[in-house]
Order: structure tokens, then sequence, then C-alpha cells
């Protein structure tokens, strides 16, 4: 399940590299890998912009089985009772068989968008309605007593029953659901793009409380949550698009502080480990370790390029990607980096949008402030071999996505 439980609080049990990794294999699909893996049983699930659901063989790097759908697959794919959930851009939810990769079943949304706003980011045309290509991900599922739940483009929030496929209910916010959901004491905890955090009665749908955080109705640049919660001992954690870190009361949906990012968006989930949250930044390109009691920083790492990675935590070390095609292993109590390592990509692209001190050059990646120009600038991040893709973590090994296409595993 995304980022390793339905608390999303990022951290995995057992052991991971401290020291340089081995490539212990590398598997090729036919598109960018933004979806983040999923381990069960000895196989890793995972999506591919080619469409495909793959199922990769832990001890091999061989394929299994792939599955295809109608459309690009970003969504991080979820494992309960020998069925594997995930959403693809044609709309569809999709349960498919574990072992045979054969559909169980098929659940129609109401159509997938992304996120749109006009005068997008206050580039020109100033009159026109864009849509967001820096809305990457789609919503990853949570399996939960007996149910699955999901965001849509269709701006609802759906539980269904996880055997059938059946509708148990929806819930209606004001706008697109990339977010995924955390459930936690029978309550589930979801952003939207409408910058509403809603905490919802995993049961029935209903409404406990709404957290509202930034509203740019100017732009679109400063709205919205597309990073996903993670709940701890009462507190929700979440990012958001408005530049802030918040810290949520899971019972009242009271603010108990926010940390400020100079405009930066929260885009990854954040790390909740003994104490201290950690998350990162996109323009400033920085890994910060907040206190989660009060926020007060612990400490700032420099990524050099924009996170959009969610970190994850196992035996005293922080794993985070990078759009630069970097991931980077970090000692939780130094902060020091132990080691990075550089997709295929990476080492070929990178170089020519990069300054000599290692940070992004951002000059390089869009000349004119034009919607086609941003476009073409996105496309120049991913041909880096960028890790959208949050590390997964199991029996020693770190399994990753790179929008290279490749899925790495690192023991």
């Amino acid at each position: 399940m995304f980022r390793g439980g339905l608390d999303h609080t990022g951290v995995y049990p057992g052991t991971a590299p401290r020291h340089e990794p081995k490539l212990k294999w590398q598997f090729a699909t036919g598109g960018q890998v933004i979806s983040s893996p999923a381990v069960a049983n000895g196989v890793l699930y995972v999506g591919s912009m080619d469409h495909q659901l793959y199922a990769i063989d832990l001890a091999t790097g061989q394929a299994k089985w792939k599955f295809p759908t109608g459309s690009s697959i970003s969504s991080s794919p979820a494992v309960a009772g020998g069925i594997v959930y995930f959403a693809s851009y044609d709309g569809g939810f999709y349960a498919v068989d574990a072992t045979t990769g054969k559909l169980k079943w098929k659940f129609e949304t109401g159509g997938e968008r992304r996120f749109s706003h006009i005068n997008l980011h206050g580039v020109q045309p100033s009159g026109e309605t864009h849509n967001d290509p820096w809305d990457f991900f789609l919503s990853s599922p949570a399996v939960f007593n007996g149910a699955v739940y999901f965001g849509s483009g269709d701006n609802y929030v759906y539980s269904l029953d996880a055997a059938t496929g059946a509708l148990k209910w929806k819930f209606r916010t004001g706008d697109v659901v990339h977010a995924s959901p955390a459930i936690a004491d029978g309550i589930l905890y979801i952003g939207s793009w409408d910058s509403m955090l809603y905490a919802l009665d995993a049961e029935t749908g209903a409404g406990k409380w709404g957290f509202p955080a930034g509203f740019d109705p100017q732009t679109g640049n400063q709205q919205g949550f597309q990073s996903s919660p993670a709940v701890s001992d009462g507190v929700v954690y979440t990012g958001c698009r408005d530049s802030n870190l918040y810290a949520i009361d899971a019972k009242t949906g009271k603010k108990k502080w926010a940390v400020s990012n100079d405009g930066s968006w929260i885009m990854p989930t954040p790390a909740v480990h003994e104490g201290k949250v950690y998350f990162g930044t996109s323009d400033t390109g920085l890994l910060r370790v907040v206190d989660a009691a009060t926020g007060a920083d612990v400490a700032t790492i420099d990524a050099k390029w924009p996170v959009y990675s969610s970190p994850a935590i196992a035996n005293g070390t922080v794993y985070v990607g990078t759009f630069g095609g970097k991931l980077l292993a970090i000692d939780v109590k130094t902060r020091e980096k132990l080691w990075e390592f550089q997709t295929e990509a990476s080492k070929h692209n990178a170089p020519a949008l990069t300054k000599p001190d290692g940070k992004i050059d951002f000059d390089k990646m869009m000349t004119r402030n034009f919607f086609d120009d941003m476009v073409i600038g996105v496309a120049k991040y991913l041909s880096t071999g960028s890790i959208l893709s949050s590390p997964t973590i199991d029996n020693g090994v770190i399994y990753f996505g790179s929008t290279d296409g490749n899925v790495y595993a690192l023991m």
C-alpha cells in the first residue's frame, strides 16, 4: 500500500542499505514510471505511463504478467486479499488478481482530468484555462475493513466494496482529488485541489470536519492538496501547494501549527518518525526536518533539485528521490548524506540542465512566460530520469520508479 500502510508515515521495518548500494536489477517499462511500487508475497506491482500495470518478481526482476488499461497509470497500487487495486487515467478503477493478472472487476468513475485554472501559474495567455502539467499523480487506494477508498478527477472520494467493486458511498469535494487517503481510527483523511482537507467516516462517508488551506483565485498557483496526509499520534500532517506544511488535530480539524516554505509547493507526503516530520519542497529543492509537536525547524538538507518523491525511512536512514534523477540516502541523526544513486537518464540528460554547484538551472527550463513553454519545460525536467515515485523498502532492498521508464531495485 502507498507509503507502507494506512497511516502513510513512510516508516519501514528491517534493514536498508546505508552504504553505497548495488543494483540488484533494473526493469524497463514502455513509459515513465511515476507510480510508487507496492510489494507483496515476493512480487512488486507498479504502474507505468505506457498504460500497463506490471507484476515483477522480486528475486529476478523479470515480469510475471502485465495488465493493460486504456491510459496512463500514475496511481500507486494497493495489494490486499490477493487483489491489486489501482486507478488509470482512462477513468477506470481496477481490481486485478495478484497472481494471474486477470481482471476481477472494474469501476467507472465520472472520468479523470487534471487540475485546471484560468491564467494558471500566471503564464500567458492570461484569459485561457489550462490543465496543470505539474499535476502528475493519480490517487492511490487504501484498503480497510472490506472496502477500498480512492479519489478521482471527477471531484469525488469513493468507497467501493473490495470484493465486488459495488459502490458503498461517494463524497463530493470542490475539485479534482488526486491525493491519496490515509485512514486511522476509522476516519479517512484526504485533501482536494479545492484546498480543503477532509475527515470522513470511513464506514458511511459522512463528513467529520474540513480544514481550509490557502486559496489562489488569480492563478491557482498557491492552492490545492496534492500531498497525501500522514497520521501519527492523533495528528494529521500534510503539505499543500500554498507552501505550508500543516499539523492538524485528527479529532477536531483544528490547526496545531503550520510551517511556511518561501512559496515552494509541498507535494510529497511527509514521513513521521521519532517525533520528527520529514518533507520535501519544490523550487527550493530541500528536504526539511521539523519537530512533530511544534513545527520548530530541526534540519535542512539541500537536495539541489525539486523534491516530489515522498521520503521513506528505514534502518536509521531517510531515502528520497529528486526531480534531477537522484535517490539520496540521509542519516537521520547526523543529517549527512550517506550516498546517492543516479538514474540512467539523469547521467545523460541532467548535466545540461544543472549549474556547476549541482543545483537545477531554472533559466534553461522555461524561456518565456507562456503556457506552451511551461509544458516544454516540464518535459525537460522529466527527461532527467526524475524520481517522482516514492521509495518502497522490503527485506533490505529499495524499490522505486523513474521517468526514464525503469523500475530500480537497490541492495
